[in-house]
């Protein structure tokens, strides 16, 4: 085999045992690596119902055959698990050297169960793994863990890190590596629950390419494309240049999406920041992109993108950009998703507004509180330990009343898109597998695009949200950096060309299209399988009631039939019943009665 090793490692931390298990090529021509493997892998290792949080729910870090290859963007890794946060399947990926390093360890995919008799280091070193003590590190921020790590374990070694939010098992703490972040969805809850406070891994298997030369000569036509006008954005200013955008368009959630619009965004957008902070620009590993954008705070260097910016910004009411770079210094370092954190402050902050919530102080636009509840959130200290359950469950404590405004979709919080004004993207967020999410549908893409109408959602819709969420599963699984999706003149073929030039296997175009949906509906049967039902995949009363203002652009309202409509589409394009649930003659379509089977 070329590309892959052909096995995971299975580890078990209450007995400090690791075992290969192999992976057959058939699987793993099916579901590629990344996402698609690692959901196969949670299929077959998770207990059906466990608590997310119990000893014996597996934590998967999975690579994929790109990983390793001279192709940039390609040094990415996945990490899944049943979520803390949602009690549905959950994937995020990171850049870093990890992935390399966890590929050169001998595995595919590493699978971490049980528990560890106190807090300890999980090191994997060419599949032979040992528990080290780690009581010095347990309560140490990120940064100071990973620079005592680096001393300890010395160069050779690259290792995934929570800091404290995952030891109090916040439901969205981070799993973090250089700065990089597995951020949605509390893997790092997950990772906490085992008694980990980071995993190390070090390796010396390479694996071999089909067509070395093939592979170097896409890898330098990729990369220098990747150089061109399709990244420039990324390049220039990064995903901050959203801001001002949606601003524009009146789809900025402001103040806990009462509003498409903030006052004095300038003070915080990217242009702003550039203007007035010391800006650098790194990489990530093995990238040519040089996306991060890295802003000079009061508290040290920060890593910005415009979720960060919208949910510790306008989402809170504030446009403070001393305050909103502080707060993201605190989420970067506490180990907190800025996206959750944000969004289920600002939740509480309109709580508060409206009676349900006595905390005075915690009210839009006070700074002060947004970063006294981020520290409080971390330690589960005072109204911290609510905050620390996310929004789904700190509205179901305080009754339907809060329920109908909660933004979140399956437990998880809205990222910063308002629904109303992108209508494509309110059906990407209602049904897609992680619950609200950007990254897995990105049919924000269609919204910004000639094929719809952004603010009147049709059931035609469907497919463009489609399209973009099945090439997205590709990207996920191969791995590629979406930032590199508008250099491809045909992505299908031309991914199918990279994959065949590292793995020797004869794939094409309408094979990956196959695969994208295999992985889509795989997603969807583990859901399922762990208690699912049609009523999530919704959006929060509010976006149905209450239409959003008019300010620089018009308004815009969505109905609840509107968004069923398109429901219905969608799961027609998909192949599911009218429900949404998978019937049996797909699985032997898309080949996954096997997978159900286990």
């Amino acid at each position: 085999m070329h590309g892959i090793h052909g096995r995971y490692l299975r580890v078990d931390v209450t007995q400090t045992q690791a075992t290969f298990h192999p992976i057959p090529e058939s699987v793993a021509r099916r579901f590629l690596g990344g996402v698609g493997l690692a959901t196969w892998l949670l299929y077959r290792e998770a207990p059906v119902q466990i608590d997310p949080l119990d000893a014996q729910a597996p934590l998967i870090f999975a690579f994929s055959p790109l990983v390793g290859t001279p192709l940039t963007t390609s040094a990415k890794f996945a990490v899944v698990a049943k979520s803390p946060l949602t009690n549905r399947l959950n994937d995020a990926l990171a850049s870093s050297h990890f992935a390399l390093a966890g590929k050169r360890s001998g595995a595919d995919a590493i699978v971490i169960t049980g528990q560890a008799a106190r807090p300890s280091v999980l090191m994997i070193e060419d599949g032979k793994i040992t528990l080290e003590p780690a009581e010095d590190l347990w309560g140490l921020e990120i940064p100071d863990a990973q620079a005592r790590l680096r001393q300890r374990l010395g160069p050779a070694f690259h290792f995934a890190v929570i800091g404290p939010a995952g030891e109090h098992l916040v439901r969205f703490a981070t799993i973090s590596h250089d700065r990089r972040h597995a951020g949605r969805g509390g893997l790092g809850a997950v990772l906490g629950s085992k008694r980990l406070k980071a995993v190390a891994v070090h390796g010396t298997q390479r694996c071999t390419l089909a067509d070395p030369a093939g592979v170097v000569a896409a890898a330098r036509s990729l990369s220098e494309r990747s150089f061109g006008p399709a990244t420039a954005k990324y390049r220039e200013l990064g995903t901050i240049a959203n801001l001002l955008t949606l601003n524009r368009l009146n789809a900025l959630p402001t103040r806990n999406f009462q509003q498409g619009q903030l006052a004095d965004a300038l003070h915080i957008a990217g242009e702003a920041l550039h203007e007035q902070q010391t800006v650098t620009r790194e990489s990530c590993a093995a990238c040519t992109i040089g996306c991060e954008h890295i802003v000079a705070s009061s508290q040290g260097p920060v890593r910005i993108e415009y979720e960060t910016l919208f949910a510790l910004g306008s989402l809170c009411g504030l446009a403070d950009p001393d305050i909103v770079l502080r707060a993201a210094q605190r989420c970067d370092a506490l180990g907190l998703d800025t996206i959750s954190t944000g969004a289920t402050i600002a939740f509480a902050m309109e709580c508060v507004e409206r009676g349900l919530l006595t905390s005075p102080d915690l009210r839009f636009g006070r700074g002060d509180a947004l970063l006294a509840a981020i520290e409080q959130i971390a330690s589960r200290s005072n109204l911290g330990d609510w905050l620390a359950e996310g929004t789904k469950r700190l509205a179901e404590r305080l009754g339907d009343e809060a329920l109908s405004f909660a933004p979140q979709v399956k437990g998880l919080e809205i990222p910063g898109y308002d629904p109303r004004a992108m209508q494509t993207m309110a059906l990407g967020f209602a049904v897609n597998s992680r619950g609200a999410d950007h990254n897995r549908s990105s049919a924000y893409e269609a919204d910004f695009s000639p094929h719809v109408d952004r603010r009147f959602g049709r059931p035609e819709s469907a497919r463009w949200a489609i399209e973009t969420e099945d090439k997205a599963t590709i990207m996920d699984s191969l791995i590629l950096c979406k930032f590199l999706r508008g250099v491809f003149e045909d992505f299908y073929r031309e991914s199918a060309s990279l994959l065949r030039g590292v793995t020797g296997w004869d794939v094409t175009a309408e094979e990956l299209r196959l695969t994208a949906r295999r992985i889509v509906t795989a997603k969807k049967l583990y859901n399922i399988r762990e208690g699912w039902t049609p009523a999530e995949d919704t959006l929060p009363e509010r976006f149905f009631t209450q239409p959003l203002p008019d300010g620089l652009a018009p308004g815009a309202s969505l109905t609840r039939d509107r968004l069923e409509a398109m429901k219905s589409a969608y799961y027609q394009e998909r192949g599911w019943d009218p429900k949404g649930f998978v019937p049996a003659d797909l699985l032997q379509t898309l080949q996954l009665t096997d997978m159900v089977a286990q």
